[in-house]
């Protein structure tokens, strides 16, 4: 008798804890399923609506299939513009569980870049600093798994050779506006693109489908 009531706890401790399991997995479905219904919408709604240096969609969902490929959740952004790129990127770290840090020097574009994030329910997934990149990202401690710079083209290889020590090794670099077609682009982001492929421990390609983008995945440390 004390062995089939120990046996009978167990069965229905067993099944209590299939159901608090499934009951979870059902709320982080409907959670998931409500986020994604909220960006879809805001960018849908807000298609016709972006300028000041932001990423086409196409770019946009470039940077999101990267990511939930990659499984990456700490990612970094030099650029937020009023926060195009953001949300996508911040969108895919949504389904990973990571989050962004995302820099802006304009204060304007900042509080833009706010209340979009606000209204396409991503902030919790959103670090958003106003300041001057070339200090910030010097300051930052990573370490990042991916990293989008958009920010100002001549520093780009500042960007990445400050940023290069923290990104782990299986992350991606990747910059805007950058063209392998003809003389390899134009200004800083030529001479970035360069720069990257010539190191050993990098494989980088470039996707121009939409505005350019450059894809660097750090293989190794050295």
């Amino acid at each position: 008798m004390i062995l089939l009531s120990w046996i009978s706890r167990f069965i229905i401790l067993a099944l209590a804890l299939m159901f608090n399991f499934q009951l979870s997995d059902a709320q982080t479905s409907g959670q998931a399923s409500s986020i994604d219904e909220r960006v879809r919408k805001f960018l849908n709604d807000s298609r016709r609506r972006w300028y000041d240096m932001n990423v086409p969609a196409v770019d946009g969902q470039l940077l999101y299939d990267i990511i939930v490929k990659n499984n990456y959740k700490s990612a970094l952004e030099i650029g937020t513009s009023t926060g195009h790129s953001s949300i996508w990127i911040a969108w895919a770290l949504s389904k990973t569980g990571g989050k962004l840090i995302t820099i802006e020097i304009d204060e304007g574009r900042h509080r833009q870049a706010l209340e979009n994030f606000r209204q396409a329910g991503l902030s919790e997934y959103i670090d958003a600093r106003l300041g001057d990149a070339h200090t910030l990202v010097k300051e930052l401690k990573g370490p990042f798994d991916f990293v989008f710079s958009d920010a100002d083209k001549e520093w780009y290889k500042n960007y990445f050779i400050d940023i290069d020590p923290k990104l782990k090794v299986g992350g991606c670099f990747t910059a805007h506006n950058v063209s392998d077609r003809g003389y390899g682009g134009y200004g800083g982001q030529a001479e970035f693109l360069r720069y990257v492929r010539s190191l050993k421990n990098y494989e980088t390609t470039v996707n121009n489908a939409g505005g350019g983008v450059s894809i660097s995945y750090k293989k190794s440390e050295k």
